[in-house]
């Protein structure tokens, strides 16, 4: 007849690695929104400068239009005077 004995240990390791690894997975994606964001303001920013300058050389409408998409401004004139921070 065999007698066994179990002992605690063996769930609470395994509690602890599940709540770890559950921790991680969270941090994990937090980190990669946070990543995700930051490109995203960085290819805005390339974005807004490269039409900037190109339409500091090419002064069409389209330009204008796509200009006022990417920085929320309506008129001309503040497309100009937020394109001359770029344009320098």
């Amino acid at each position: 007849m065999k007698f066994e004995l179990k002992t605690e240990n063996e769930n609470y390791s395994q509690s602890f690695a599940y709540l770890f690894k559950t921790f991680l997975i969270i941090v994990l994606i937090i980190i990669s929104f946070d990543i995700g964001l930051k490109l995203g303001m960085i290819s805005k920013y390339y974005q807004i400068k490269y039409k900037c300058r190109l339409l500091s050389v090419e002064k069409s409408t389209s330009n204008f239009k796509n200009l006022s998409k990417i920085s929320k401004l309506k008129s001309k004139q503040r497309i100009w005077e937020f394109c001359r921070e770029f344009v320098e």
